[in-house]
């Protein structure tokens, strides 16, 4: 199954199921937040064109939104424990073996920005997957990252989905 299969089973079971979008959004942003896995699953892509089914079809856009932002912040909450736990050998785990250059890039990006690289991370694409992983190698603390994770996972679901969403509701109105 390819990228394009995905986004548009994705979103024409959306379309199809109103009720179920803020689960939807959820899973996929999960699946984003998840290191590893955002680099397996066209979310960006996904979103925004929930975004847009939001402002066409009538899809309140506050739950969306907060299901999308659970998702990431769980996804960014699990790869920090994952790294936490595994500490440095979580960078010999495959497949992270086969991005050394993108783990090293998320290394300098956090050592430079502290806490801050949290939240900042979540909206620089090759850093966005990484990122918390090493936050939990580097044994950032838990309190710092949560207020991070939690801030930004809401900020992010917003950018992501209100553009369509307002974009459609001003072109109807």
């Amino acid at each position: 199954m390819d990228f394009e299969t995905i986004r548009i089973a994705t979103l024409d079971f959306v379309r199809a199921h109103h009720a179920w979008a803020p689960l939807i959004a959820g899973l996929v942003a999960f699946c984003e937040s998840l290191a590893v896995l955002s680099l397996l699953v066209p979310a960006t892509v996904i979103l925004l064109g929930m975004g847009a089914l939001l402002g066409a079809g009538g899809i309140p856009f506050l739950p969306v939104m907060v299901g999308a932002g659970i998702g990431a912040i769980l996804g960014d909450w699990a790869s920090y424990e994952f790294g936490r736990y595994y500490k440095e050998g979580a960078k010999r785990i495959w497949p992270l073996t086969r991005y050394p250059e993108m783990m090293e890039t998320g290394e300098t990006f956090c050592r430079r920005w502290g806490a801050w690289g949290i939240f900042l991370g979540r909206f620089i694409g090759p850093a966005r997957a990484v990122v918390p992983l090493i936050a939990g190698i580097f044994v950032v603390g838990r309190i710092p990252f949560q207020i991070a994770n939690v801030t930004s996972g809401f900020v992010w679901a917003f950018v992501w989905l209100a553009p369509g969403a307002g974009l459609f509701g001003w072109m109807e109105g």
